[in-house]
Order: structure tokens, then sequence, then C-alpha cells
């Protein structure tokens, strides 16, 4: 590993430690909330659309969200280490296809992604082997 990488990955350690970045996909609807400074305010104004690309390479990932603000489409690119950021999934989309592209051409009911069926399973700790008895090991009961 060459220095370069090596520092790229200390920095990705230091900007996720403090952060949760949930598991999102492309076609997912996300609500990024960002951190706004006015003066000496300072708030977190939410941006809310669907994922139509998302870029994975180290510490320069970015997302892209689309949405359509007053008949407009609005695009904006996320990097995802940001401290500036705050991710919420709000629905998953069902979408074949890593970049969605498509859809800046598309209105209405033809812009519509199915939602994924998605349900959290937690993990189960498979029983120890020595545990379980062979089927074939079992007497059959006689009287």
């Amino acid at each position: 590993m060459n220095i370069i990488q090596q520092i790229e990955k200390a920095q990705l350690e230091k900007l996720s430690e403090g952060k949760s970045i949930p598991d999102f996909r492309t076609g997912d609807s996300l609500k990024v909330l960002v951190k706004v400074i006015e003066g000496e305010r300072q708030r977190h104004q939410p941006f809310e659309g669907v994922v139509i690309g998302r870029k994975n390479s180290g510490l320069k990932s970015t997302f892209r969200v689309r949405k359509i603000s007053y008949g407009e489409g609005v695009e904006r690119v996320f990097s995802l280490y940001s401290p500036n950021i705050k991710i919420e999934v709000v629905r998953r989309g069902d979408v074949r296809r890593s970049k969605l592209y498509y859809l800046r051409d598309r209105r209405g009911k033809s812009a519509r992604i199915a939602e994924r069926a998605y349900r959290a399973e937690p993990k189960v700790e498979a029983a120890p082997q020595a545990a379980q008895k062979p089927v074939e090991a079992q007497a059959p009961e006689t009287e």
C-alpha cells in the first residue's frame, strides 16, 4: 500500500468514526440533512429525493440525489463522508441499473420507481455442530 492510500485510509477512519452511514443504493429515496451556517446561526436543511447515481472510491465517494422542486428538476452531489450531512433512508427503490440518468427525461408516472421489499432481519448465530445430533444416529423407539 502506497503512502497516499495509507493517508486516505486514516482519514476515512477518522471521518467515519462518529458517523453512521446507512446502507442505501441507487433508486432509494433519501433525506439528506445539510448543515447550513448563516452568520452565527446554524441549521439543518433537508434535501429529499431519489439517488440516481453513486460513486464508490474511498474517501472521494459521492452520491447524486435528484428531486423536483416547483416543477423543476434539481440534482445535487454530496460527499459520502462529509461532516456537514446526515443521511436518512425514506424508502427503498427496486431498480436494475447503477445510474438512473434516464429519469431526467421522464415526467409524472413514468418517473416512478417501484418500492423494493426490504426487511432488516436480525442476524441469527448458527448452533454449534457438536450440539446437533445426526438424523441417522437416533434409534427408533420400540415397545
